[in-house]
């Protein structure tokens, strides 16, 4: 596999901003300082979110006749944090009945399925709740209306082509939807619906005997499961993210959070999106995949001492997923180094064990595609016979669609699936395996063609000035990156001052740029000292933090 670093545009005379920062920040569409008003004023209306009405007056309905509410969740962080923020927020405006629950994912799989609706009995709902779930949930939404209980579905998960007839649908990605943006989470869904729900609620004088709420003391959930969704980052959700980071940086965050960051060794006072996705997001979906997410939803509900307790098991659950996902990963890296990727037979990757387990086989294709630059789904037994599957993508292959289409050119091979673009998960009988790999590469090389044969690695260009400190926090300061606003990554040549091997697998490297000073760097799981004096390769640029020193620090993704 070929690897070639492919420069983005941009322009140097934003009049905001300095020179290197103004070329960042206008090759992501950024052109005047508006664009980098990342205040709540400017947050979207929900006048558009089609549902969102009908939504609020049957949760208004619900409180003022004392009914009982039931949150239905999901098993990952965006689930948890779009639960959390219902029950919390509910609770808060006076609902006395609101409880949750979330699907065990071994036993009943994703969404609102019969058999959960079966067991949502015992809490003796009036309403039901979907959060980050629900637009596929054709049969149990049914389920639950032969049995009385109103569904609102609340999701932003891509529809198929039947919706589920609940009693109100609330998810920008619906046709007919006219919301702007598309890219909200699961909770960025809940969010809006709970501020319609506060006006709904003052109209009906509500809050002259109850507490009115100020819905961004919750924005610190919405920043977190915003994140770890890894949803495209337009400027609604900046604005999202960007004012809960600032209020958990403030100490304005619930305590189960600030344990987890400290479990995490994360400074709440320096958070950016990257603490969020990699230190945080895998400790609170530790839970869902290993054992019960309610473990995560239940820290982030908890007062402080309970907290600690919680973060401290998340924090021993995501230790032990990382041994899991380390044995798996390292059978699919052996079978990996078997196929020859310039072959077409290559296209599209699916691996699949008896032992894995189906919690972490996200993980597992995740880690596979960024070494192969593929498509991958891991495979897993879930009992009687099938297999669940978890596939990440890559930039041109929509995933999600493009098990729609192996679903209608093969009918009957799929059992379920969805997702999005970048991901997406699907059950088959581990009998029609071979056939679905097979199915699944052609559908790789079919959209991607020769693209697949070459990694291709996005760069800023390089940085024509000495890398300090002050540099690394322009860029840290500058916004709230994620996907579809990707965080810096720069190229350029170094000689090698020095290297080391620390940690078993980590590349540490100090390096001579161009101008300026030597600068530490460090490459993850590369695993071999460069044979070379001097090396070009893609980097971030960051501040290292440590014993109250700060010094940039280069992390480099590719060597060339």
């Amino acid at each position: 596999m070929t690897k070639r670093i492919v420069r983005r545009e941009g322009q140097r005379s934003l009049s905001f901003t300095s020179p290197l920062l103004a070329r960042v920040l206008s090759s992501r569409g950024v052109l005047n300082a508006d664009d980098l008003d990342h205040s709540l004023k400017g947050l979207l209306a929900p006048d558009s979110f089609l549902g969102i009405g009908e939504a609020a007056t049957i949760l208004a309905d619900a409180l003022e006749s004392d009914s009982s509410i039931l949150i239905v969740g999901d098993f990952d962080a965006d689930g948890a944090t779009s639960c959390t923020l219902m029950v919390t927020a509910l609770r808060a405006m006076g609902a006395r009945q609101v409880n949750y629950l979330v699907p065990d994912r071994f036993k009943f799989g994703y969404g609102l399925t019969p058999e959960i609706v079966d067991v949502a009995v015992q809490f003796k709902p009036a309403v039901i709740v979907t959060v980050d779930n629900g637009i596929a949930s054709v049969e149990g939404v049914a389920h639950a209306n032969t049995l009385g209980i109103s569904v609102v579905v609340t999701d932003h998960h891509l529809p198929g082509r039947e919706l589920p007839a609940a009693a109100a649908i609330v998810n920008p990605n619906q046709a007919g939807c006219e919301f702007p943006s598309k890219s909200l989470a699961g909770v960025g869904v809940a969010f809006y619906l709970l501020s319609v729900l506060r006006t709904e609620l003052r109209s009906r004088d509500w809050f002259a005997h109850h507490p009115e709420i100020n819905l961004a003391s919750f924005l610190d959930l919405v920043a977190l499961g915003t994140v770890a969704d890894v949803v495209p980052m337009d400027q609604n959700n900046r604005r999202l993210v960007e004012e809960g980071i600032r209020r958990i940086r403030g100490g304005h965050c619930r305590p189960g959070l600030k344990a987890m960051l400290l479990a995490a060794g994360v400074n709440p006072q320096h958070l950016t999106t990257r603490d969020l996705a990699f230190s945080i997001a895998p400790r609170l979906n530790a839970a869902g995949r290993l054992q019960d997410m309610s473990i995560g939803i239940e820290c982030l509900l908890a007062d402080e001492v309970r907290a600690v307790e919680l973060a401290e098991h998340l924090d021993a659950l995501n230790n032990e997923r990382k041994e899991i996902e380390t044995d798996m990963r390292d059978i699919a890296l052996a079978h990996l180094k078997q196929l020859s990727l310039d072959e077409e037979t290559a296209a599209g990757l699916c691996f699949y064990r008896p032992d894995w387990h189906q919690g972490v086989v996200g993980i597992v294709a995740s880690r596979i595609k960024e070494k192969s630059h593929r498509p991958v789904i891991a495979f897993a037994p879930a009992g009687d016979g099938e297999l669940k599957g978890s596939g990440r993508s890559v930039a041109g292959f929509h995933l999600r669609d493009a098990l729609d289409a192996i679903a209608t050119r093969h009918p009957g091979l799929l059992l379920k699936f969805g997702g999005h673009a970048m991901a997406a998960g699907l059950s088959l009988f581990e009998a029609d395996y071979e056939r679905f790999r097979e199915a699944f590469d052609q559908e790789v090389r079919r959209t991607l063609g020769e693209a697949i044969i070459e990694q291709v690695v996005m760069s800023d260009g390089e940085i024509a000035e000495p890398v300090t400190v002050q540099l690394a926090k322009e860029i840290e300061q500058a916004a709230p990156w994620g996907q579809g606003f990707p965080e810096p990554e720069f190229d350029g040549k170094f000689e090698i001052l020095d290297q080391r091997i620390v940690g078993g697998r980590h590349l540490k490297l100090l390096l001579q740029p161009e101008m300026g000073d030597p600068v530490e760097a460090i490459c993850f799981n590369h695993g071999g000292l460069s044979e070379n004096r001097n090396i070009r390769c893609a980097y971030r640029l960051e501040v290292n933090r440590f014993r109250g020193m700060e010094k940039p620090q280069l992390i480099v993704s590719v060597i060339l």
